[in-house]
């Protein structure tokens, strides 16, 4: 309950773990049929990067700030999370650094939501979800619930529709944060087994990360992708050295078009460390 995300809004690890995001709500969209998205670690939907709390850690400066001013080449793949970003934001156009807005994943799956399709939210702060929900007030695609992010992974999952996408990313500020992200996984695909499934994980202790993927490699689900950003040294386990992402069911060719915008993201970002990178932990 401590952890508040204000702090970090904006930074290399949500720019990774967005846009990763927008690539698998643009592939839901290719297809007509509804669907819906359950984020069960919601947050407050969107972000004041010049807030007190952003301004104090200036971390977006590093992430989005440093990704929209970027005159590298960047490929097709981004651009629905960049158009999402500049669309919150008035539409300022290419490599504008004035970026005051930025969105939260549910912000960002909002933006994905064509008529038909749901979203449903989760959050358990008291604070969060009371601007959670006055930030969807009135809007009738989006369902926000306080509740714990992972009760919420059983009480709305299978939904209605047939396809869709379940975001669980928790703030990893419990020591058992990991082995509940499996075991919330173990739970949820159960449920549902046909659902796209995206699940943020940190990279700190690259011991922990290998302990990760074999406790995922052990569950039996199939279809199992990893994804990673890094541009710190494994040797320090005190910072945040880069970020990871468990995909479940990613759509065609996910890890291919991820082959392109991890490197690309590294290199927009400044980063001399680490790089990008996708791994199958379990295939068919």
């Amino acid at each position: 309950m401590n952890y508040r995300h204000a702090f970090h809004a904006g930074n290399a690890a949500d720019v990774m773990k967005h846009a990763v995001l927008a690539l698998l709500l643009e592939r839901l969209r290719a297809k007509p049929a509804p669907f819906c998205v359950l984020d069960s670690h919601a947050g407050i939907g969107r972000y004041d990067l010049d807030g007190e709390e952003a301004r104090r850690t200036r971390e977006a400066d590093e992430g989005i700030r440093r990704l929209l001013a970027s005159a590298l080449p960047l490929p097709d793949e981004l651009s629905p999370y960049l158009d999402a970003v500049r669309a919150l934001n008035g539409d300022a156009g290419p490599r504008d650094t004035s970026t005051r807005w930025y969105p939260g994943s549910p912000r960002l799956a909002r933006s994905f939501l064509r008529e038909g399709d749901r979203l449903i939210l989760a959050e358990l702060h008291p604070e969060d979800v009371a601007t959670l929900k006055a930030e969807f007030q009135g809007d009738r695609q989006v369902a926000v619930h306080h509740m714990d992010g992972w009760l919420a992974l059983k009480a709305h999952l299978p939904p209605k529709e047939k396809r869709g996408l379940v975001l669980i990313d928790p703030p990893f500020e419990a020591e058992d944060e990991s082995v509940r992200l499996v075991e919330g996984l173990k739970l949820a695909w159960r449920r549902w087994s046909t659902g796209v499934y995206a699940l943020w994980y940190p990279v700190k202790d690259r011991a922990a990360v290998w302990r990760l993927h074999q406790a995922l490699e052990d569950t039996g689900i199939p279809r199992v992708l990893a994804a990673e950003l890094v541009w710190g040294s494994d040797d320090r386990h005190d910072r945040l050295n880069g970020s990871g992402m468990i995909l479940v069911n990613p759509p065609w060719q996910t890890d291919t078009a991820l082959e392109r915008v991890l490197p690309a993201l590294h290199a927009a970002l400044g980063f001399r460390e680490g790089g990008g990178r996708t791994e199958w932990i379990r295939g068919e």
